[in-house]
C-alpha cells in the first residue's frame, strides 16, 4: 500500500456533489472554486466510465480536486470485498486521481447480494478481523490509503467487547487507514443511545488517523417501543447541520487540527447557495475567525 500522491486542496472546505447541481457548478466552476476548495462524490454513481455522468465528473476534475465517497464495499461483511466492484473503483480512482478515497463501518453484502443500506457492526473481536481483513484488502487492490467512516447509530448491541471510538483505533492500528469523522453521526448517535458521548468520544479517538470531516442534517422521527413513543434521528442529510453539530465540530477542529471537511446534503435539495453558506460557516470555523 502506498499514500495518496494527490495534494490536498489549499482550501479545506468541500461540498459533496450531486447530480442537481451539476450544471450549474460545471457553468459557474471559476466563481465557486474561489469559494469551495474540493468536491466529494459518491463513487458508485460514475462507475460507468463512458457514462454522461462521467463525463462531466472529468470536466469538473479540472477545477476542484475531488473525493471518491463509497457506499458498497461492504467492509464490515464476513465475506471478502466484491472484487469486481472494486476493480470498477480502481479504474475510476486511476481516471479520476482523488485526493481522498472513503467508505463506511458497515457491511450490507452476503452471499453475492447487495442490500441497499449500511447496516451496523457489533464491535466484537471476530467483527473487528472482518473489517480489518477487508480494509486490508482494499487499501493492498487501490495501492492507497482509503479512509473509514463512523457511522450513525440506531441501537446498541450487548456484550460488545469495544467502544465505537476504540474499535475505529484498532481498525487503524491494524490496518493503517485513516477515518473520515462524521460529525453529524456522532450527535445521531449520542441522541439515540444516550451512553454515547461526544466529548469522550472525541478525546478517545487517535488524533493522527482524522484525514476528513463530514457536516450534513438529520431529521427526527418517532418509534413505539411497545409503551410509549419516542423520538429517533435520522442521519438524512437534508437539511444544514445544527447547533449542537456545529458545536462538536468546533470540538473537533481544536482536537485534531485543520481538516478537509465537507458538506453532505443528499436529499430535499436546497439552492446550491445554501450549501455555499455551509461552507462558509466551516471556513469561518476552520481559520478560527
Amino acid at each position: 500500500m502506498t499514500s495518496c500522491k494527490v495534494p490536498t486542496p489549499t482550501n479545506l472546505v468541500g461540498v459533496g456533489l450531486r447530480s442537481p447541481y451539476v450544471p450549474h457548478i460545471i457553468k459557474n466552476s471559476k466563481k465557486i472554486s474561489q469559494k469551495i476548495g474540493w468536491l466529494e462524490v459518491h463513487s458508485e454513481n460514475y462507475h460507468h466510465l463512458s457514462s454522461d455522468s462521467f463525463k462531466n465528473l472529468t470536466t469538473l476534475r479540472k477545477h476542484f480536486p475531488i473525493s471518491l465517497h463509497s457506499v458498497g464495499n461492504s467492509l464490515g461483511s464476513a465475506q471478502k470485498i466484491d472484487l469486481i466492484h472494486l476493480k470498477k473503483l480502481k479504474d475510476l480512482a486511476d481516471a479520476i486521481e482523488p485526493f481522498l478515497i472513503s467508505d463506511h463501518i458497515s457491511w450490507g453484502r452476503v452471499d453475492g447480494n447487495h442490500t441497499n443500506d449500511l447496516l451496523p457492526l457489533p464491535y466484537t473481536k471476530e467483527a473487528l478481523r472482518a473489517i480489518c481483513n477487508n480494509v486490508a484488502l482494499m487499501q493492498d487492490f487501490l495501492g492507497r490509503e482509503i479512509l473509514i467512516e463512523n457511522p450513525s447509530a440506531y441501537l446498541s448491541f450487548r456484550n460488545q467487547e469495544f467502544d465505537e471510538a476504540e474499535f475505529i483505533n484498532e481498525i487503524a492500528k491494524q490496518t493503517g487507514c485513516g477515518l473520515l469523522l462524521d460529525v453529524n453521526n456522532i450527535f445521531v448517535s449520542s441522541q439515540n443511545c444516550r451512553e454515547f458521548q461526544p466529548k469522550k468520544y472525541l478525546q478517545t479517538i487517535n488524533k493522527k488517523i482524522v484525514k476528513e470531516i463530514h457536516l450534513a442534517g438529520h431529521s427526527k422521527s418517532q418509534i413505539f417501543d411497545g409503551k410509549t413513543y419516542q423520538q429517533i434521528l435520522i442521519d438524512t442529510h437534508n437539511d444544514v447541520a445544527c447547533d449542537e453539530v456545529w458545536e462538536i465540530y468546533h470540538m473537533a477542529i481544536k482536537t485534531f487540527g485543520k481538516t478537509p471537511s465537507l458538506i453532505e446534503w443528499d436529499q430535499d435539495f436546497p439552492e446550491f447557495d445554501v450549501l455555499l453558506s455551509e461552507a462558509g460557516k466551516a471556513a469561518k470555523i476552520l481559520n478560527n475567525d
